[in-house]
């Protein structure tokens, strides 16, 4: 499994607008992408501008054709300037197994 970790760190004026196209973008990706296993979405009470995803693919070729879909792309260029930084992390699942 291709598991990709994403910490956002938002704009407070765009914070209402970014939270609901994140949860938009989260709802498509698994209903709409076979290789997308699991798409958590998370806030820091303590740092509401702070945005955690974990997101977990089939496999990287999955993860690849998330990258591709049109609405992973509309949703990149729509938050980009609401997002003040962006760090993005991938891993392959070592337990449990698939």
């Amino acid at each position: 499994m291709h598991v990709v970790t994403v910490v956002f760190t938002i704009r407070s004026e765009h914070l209402d607008d970014f939270r609901a196209a994140m949860a938009r973008q989260a709802e498509t990706s698994l209903r709409a992408e076979p290789g997308c296993r699991q798409f958590d979405v998370c806030y820091d009470p303590a740092a509401p501008t702070t945005c955690f995803l974990y997101e977990i693919y089939q496999d990287e070729k999955a993860f690849r054709a998330h990258l591709a879909t049109s609405h992973f792309k509309t949703f990149d260029a729509t938050v980009a300037p609401w997002v003040a930084s962006k760090l993005v992390h991938t891993y392959e699942r070592a337990w449990p197994l698939p």
